[in-house]
């Protein structure tokens, strides 16, 4: 089988990893134009590149997929699949229809539950209990083509987005695996998607951040854990924004107004919620180091409300 890859990140890497360990020819990797990075402005290039690079196959970073010039160098790469994770571009009906075992993608949520750029963090941030991957067919609108395969996994009470990408990447590359050789056998079934279960996880932004203190102290939790490593949820303290790394949930309902700070001191921060109090454990100032919020408070004042 003679695949043409597309995709991005690590999670997009763990698989594109698995097909060059299963043997196969990977005919091209399609991946983002390098982005400068942070103050420094390095170029920053994506995991599947750098991957790619080690294993000496052909990159392609095209601004966009529509000009006809990617058609034509899919084309020419006569491959039999393509496979796409994670890649943040939608393929146009003009290569769609190239490969002769046609595009499949890796989709990392149970579809056709959260389609869209951020299946992982929502799942996080809705404080689900349970996701998965799924493997499926491309078609020209977002992630709604025939299943070929999925698997599930438990999502842990204090898991972060962070954490749930390394370990969906890993089934994701597994299913992958299995996936493609169902497809180049011929066995494969189709399940069409109902659209009418359909939920949507659009782009995760910043202006996410912030913690909403009229919410149950669940619900901020599950905020704090979803926006790991991007955004990272925020909280004002004295005008200052601080990131909030980590959070428990208290069984103490105090009767004070959401935003209130009920006490602190070596356990933390403590915060009225809507419904329960929430105590922030792990912080970060803007310029300064990830820490324990017990170490922060000892040198900064602290108001009453957030």
């Amino acid at each position: 089988m003679r695949i043409v890859f597309m995709g991005t990140p690590e999670f997009a890497a763990k698989s594109l990893q698995r097909l060059y360990d299963d043997g196969y020819d990977i005919a091209g990797v399609f991946t983002a134009v390098d982005k400068p990075k942070n103050r420094g402005m390095k170029m920053n290039i994506s995991a599947v590149k750098q991957l790619a690079l080690s294993k000496g196959t052909q990159i392609y970073q095209p601004a966009t997929l529509k000009d006809g010039e990617c058609t034509s160098i899919v084309k020419e790469l006569n491959c039999d699949i393509i496979v796409v994770v994670a890649y943040g571009r939608m393929l146009p009906k003009e290569i769609l229809d190239l490969p002769p075992h046609s595009c499949i993608n890796i989709h990392g949520s149970l579809l056709p539950k959260y389609r869209g750029a951020s299946p992982i963090q929502y799942a996080v941030l809705n404080d689900e209990k349970e996701t998965g991957v799924t493997s499926a067919y491309i078609t020209e609108k977002m992630d709604a083509g025939d299943i070929i395969m999925t698997k599930t996994l438990k999502i842990g009470e204090n898991e972060t987005s962070q954490d749930l990408f390394e370990r969906l990447g890993i089934l994701g590359a597994e299913l992958l695996s299995e996936t493609i050789s169902l497809v180049g056998k011929g066995k494969n079934t189709r399940t069409p998607q109902n659209d009418d279960e359909a939920t949507y996880a659009p782009l995760i932004t910043k202006d996410m951040a912030p913690i909403d203190w009229n919410k149950r102290a669940s619900e901020i939790k599950a905020h704090v854990r979803g926006l790991i490593p991007f955004p990272v949820a925020t909280i004002k303290f004295n005008n200052n924004t601080l990131k909030v790394f980590s959070v428990d949930v208290t069984d103490n309902n105090t009767g004070k107004s959401p935003g209130t700070i009920i006490s602190y001191g070596k356990h933390g921060i403590e915060i009225a919620a809507v419904d329960y109090s929430v105590i922030i454990k792990e912080i970060q100032a803007a310029g300064g180091k990830r820490m324990q919020a017990a170490d922060y408070i000892r040198g900064n004042l602290i108001s009453k409300e957030i």
